[in-house]
């Protein structure tokens, strides 16, 4: 929940890229953010893997006008639709991006190499067969926005009382660093999305920092197991809560053109 998903990179730039409201080139410089390269194989058509542009419009050809994310975990297929195949490999890389339009999804494999501090990333996305259905537990944005007020406010309370430890140099260092991200020139979603969608992925992220730190900077004042097990029980539901919200935010551009073509 920290860093932002590359299935919510290439989702959202590739909606604005479908939507023609960017070229090419700046929305595949957007998609592989801070990677070496990215690749899709497994494309229709295609011998073996190509790079994002082309890909693009490849699957547009095959008839995807949009993309969706999906960011599941054990117990909780979160904007999965299936088969299961597909979601078997979106549950192991905990991410996927599912094609609206078109029965095709792309999962992402992650290559890394090099020291501490100089790591070269690629990313080959393995694009799949998936079944054209409404993807599964999905909320508006509307109730994601709800429910993550709800959520944070639930969480606070109790781990305030098991005193988790949520300030220090090693948590303002990190909410130092969100804050320097968030100000670089709103770069959460790309273009066409509306700003309700912004507002809930800073906040769902902005959460998933926290839980970060808070499961992070050790026991704090929960000694004792049955804190611990409170602790846990009170990170788990806002964290499902904050994933449920950032694929709102993400789908948000397909679901508004879903509903106004209806």
């Amino acid at each position: 929940m920290l860093s932002e998903p590359r299935s919510g990179r290439l989702a959202a730039w590739g909606n604005a890229l479908l939507a023609g409201l960017v070229s090419p080139d700046d929305a595949v410089l957007a998609m592989v953010g801070d990677d070496a390269v990215h690749r899709v194989e497994g494309l229709p058509g295609e011998p073996g893997p190509v790079g994002l542009t082309l890909a693009m419009g490849r699957l547009r050809s095959l008839g995807v006008t949009g993309l969706r994310v999906a960011l599941p975990a054990p117990g909780h297929p979160l904007g999965l639709s299936g088969p299961p195949e597909f979601n078997a490999r979106a549950l192991d890389a905990e991410e996927a991006v599912v094609g609206f339009g078109a029965p095709y999804g792309l999962v992402p494999e992650v290559y890394e190499a090099g020291p501490d501090g100089d790591v070269h990333v690629e990313v080959v996305w393995h694009c799949l067969p998936v079944r054209e259905a409404p993807p599964a537990d999905v909320p508006s944005l509307g109730e994601a926005e709800r429910e993550l007020a709800e959520a944070l406010r639930e969480a606070t309370e109790v781990l305030s009382r098991l005193d988790v430890a949520g300030s220090g140099p090693v948590a303002e260092a990190a909410l130092d660093a969100y804050r320097a991200r968030a100000e670089r020139g709103r770069e959460l979603l790309a273009p066409g999305y509306p700003p309700r969608a912004v507002r809930v992925l800073e906040l769902a992220q902005r959460i998933g920092l926290l839980i970060s730190l808070a499961y992070e900077n050790g026991p704090g004042g929960a000694v004792s197991a049955s804190e611990m097990a409170a602790r846990g029980q009170a990170l788990r539901p806002v964290e499902r809560t904050a994933r449920r919200a950032q694929v709102a935010a993400y789908n948000s551009s397909v679901e508004e053109r879903e509903r106004g073509g209806r």
